[in-house]
Order: C-alpha cells, then sequence, then structure tokens
C-alpha cells in the first residue's frame, strides 16, 4: 500500500525560519552598540538548551518572550557581577527582518551560591532577567512556536551550545574569546579563528518489502519509546553509506536502496539531521544490546493499535523522526502522552 506523503519537509519544527542572519553585519565592530541602542532590538534569553517563552495566541501555541534591549541593558547595569557564565559569547547577532534586530543573551544554566562580604547574594544579570519567566526546552517546544520565532531559538541554542564547547583552541590549547558577535572565537595566543561546527547524522525510516516500518528503543529511553534509527556519519563515509552502516550495525538488517527525504538542524548539541527512506533487503532483527535495546518491525494497523493502547510512544514532535514516521504512515500519529 503506497499512501503519498503528508508531510511538507519545508515545515519541519526547527527548520523553519523567516529572519534574515544578515551575516555580512557581523563584522561591523559597534554593531551591538548600535542595536541596543535602537528600540524595535528585541533579545532572545537562552539558558542551556532552553529558552525564556510565553503563552501565544493560538491555543496551546507558545512564543519567544522577547524583550527589549533596553530592559537587558538596564539588567546588566543593575547587577552588581557580569554575567558569570565562562562560556557565555556576550550578545550574539541573530538577524534581522523588517520588525527589527534580533540578539540573544546566554544566561548560566546554574546558577552559583557566591555570596559578597556580608553574606547577601549579589544582584546578578541572570536573576533580573530570568525572574518570573517560563523556561522551555527547545526539545519540546519547538514545534509550538512561529516560523520565526522557531528559527530564531534554534539558531541561539546551537551557536550557545558550540561556545560551550570551544573555550580553548583545537590546535594549542589556549583560551578563546568570542569575536564577530558570537559567531566564531579566536584563540587568545595565536590569533586562529574558528567558526561553529555542525555533525552530520543519518536519521532513517526503514521499510521492507511488505511496507512495514522498523523502529527501534534506544537504551537511554523510557520504556515504550520507539522511533526511527539514526547515527553519525564517520570520517570519510557517505551519507548513504552511513544509513547501510547504522542500520546493520544496530539491527543486522541489510538496506539497500537509499532516498534523501529532508534535513533538520539538532542542536544538541550540534548535529544535522539528514533524514532518509531507506529499503530493507533483510527482515530478521538482532539489535546490539548497547545502543538499541529492542527493534521491531511494525505494520500501519498495528502501530495505530499499540499508540492508543499506551504500549508505544512515539519521538516528540520537534524531531524530524516524528515526520518521517508520519509520511510512512500517511497521516498524523498521537500518543497518550499528547
Amino acid at each position: 500500500m503506497n499512501l503519498a506523503p503528508v508531510t511538507d519537509w519545508a515545515q519541519l519544527p526547527l527548520s523553519r525560519t523567516t529572519v534574515d542572519r544578515a551575516a555580512e553585519l557581523r563584522d561591523e565592530v559597534d554593531l551591538v552598540e548600535r542595536l541596543v541602542a535602537t528600540s524595535s532590538t528585541r533579545v532572545v534569553l537562552v539558558r542551556g538548551a532552553s529558552l525564556a517563552v510565553r503563552a501565544a495566541t493560538a491555543p496551546g501555541a507558545l512564543a519567544l518572550d522577547l524583550v527589549p534591549a533596553g530592559e537587558v541593558v538596564a539588567a546588566l547595569s543593575a547587577a552588581s557581577s557580569e554575567l558569570t557564565a565562562p562560556h557565555a559569547p556576550g550578545w550574539l547577532f541573530l538577524g534581522t527582518d523588517d520588525d527589527g534586530a534580533y540578539l540573544a543573551l546566554v544566561l548560566p544554566a546554574e546558577p552559583d551560591d557566591d555570596v559578597d562580604i556580608s553574606g547577601v547574594v549579589p544582584a546578578r544579570a541572570e536573576d533580573l532577567l530570568g525572574r518570573g519567566r517560563r523556561f522551555e526546552s527547545l526539545r519540546d517546544a519547538g514545534h509550538l512556536l512561529d516560523a520565526r520565532d522557531a528559527g530564531l531559538a534554534t539558531t541561539a541554542v546551537g551557536v550557545a551550545a558550540w561556545h560551550v564547547r570551544a573555550l580553548r583552541c583545537e590546535h594549542c590549547g589556549e583560551a578563546t574569546r568570542p569575536a564577530r558577535h558570537g559567531w566564531s572565537r579566536v584563540c587568545t595566543s595565536d590569533g586562529r579563528e574558528t567558526f561553529p561546527r555542525t555533525d552530520p547524522a543519518v536519521i532513517m525510516a526503514v521499510v521492507d518489502d511488505d511496507d512495514r516500518l522498523l523502529l527501534g528503543h534506544a537504551a537511554t529511553w523510557p520504556e515504550g519509546r520507539f522511533s526511527t534509527l539514526a547515527g553519525f556519519v564517520e570520517a570519510g563515509e557517505s551519507v548513504e553509506a552511513a544509513v547501510r552502516r547504522e542500520v546493520r550495525e544496530e539491527t543486522t538488517v541489510v538496506v539497500g536502496d537509499v532516498e534523501y527525504r529532508s534535513s533538520q538542524p539538532w542542536p544538541f548539541p550540534r548535529s544535522l539531521m539528514l533524514g532518509f527512506r531507506a529499503h530493507a533487503l533483510t527482515t530478521d532483527v538482532v539489535v546490539d544490546g548497547v545502543e538499541v535495546t529492542g527493534a521491531r518491525w511494525f505494520t500501519r494497523d498495528g502501530l495505530a493499535a499499540d499508540l492508543a493502547a499506551g504500549r508505544v510512544l512515539l519521538p516528540m514532535r520537534s524531531s524530524i523522526a516524528r515526520g518521517l514516521i508520519e509520511e510512512w504512515y500517511g497521516g498524523p500519529l498521537a500518543d497518550r502522552t499528547e
């Protein structure tokens, strides 16, 4: 049974964007000073992989809780100490649209317990900005944001995560400092410049001759969670070869034809998920027992029944895995957690 694809791949939650990154502005020395003095500039607050959000107009939807730049500057001025996260890039320039410019500010993921000499916890910018605000993980909230906010959020989380892992020069090991308004880091010893990295990963809907779908359960997932197989592309390897290798390593299933479907950024911390439909040449399944502790073939009726009974949980809607599964199924699916 061949069903027409129902997924609009351009609308994958974390692939959507409307903001112009305006990369040509990143070399302007006074860019941030100019933007924070502009009343239309808004700031995205990032804390780890979470962002400040608020309820949107549409029922169940969320929007970024964008802060006027002037409010952020006032909070920074009121704080008795600088933003203390060692990885913080300072201001991160995200881009522009017809409404103005967008910056991000990275708040420490975990507040410290420092006190001043009198035993009083000093006012911190992260406290003043984050107090009373709702923070949600991008994994959980990405599909609830509109295209503008999804693009801003995914970029902010991805670049912030790179800064955490780029504190030292990969050539000499000396400290680096942020540059280009968050879009690079420069070695403080030899001046080498590095840029945000992306790791390619493959994720695949494996289908057999009977149009059954192969889904696996990872060792770290909650009981009942099943999703498409995935893995990183190795050095010197094509993405098609990576699909075949990962499926065989994890389940012993041999894959033949591989068809590209779409891609999605997955900044946890810095992956680009490349989605595929793969045709299985064999159907015997033996899991590796390390990364994947369970895998099985599903018919459409069988998957629907398992979801309705609560025996199976699907991947989150922000993931391309959900799109691959629903394209195979021929329509939207829901489990009992939704």
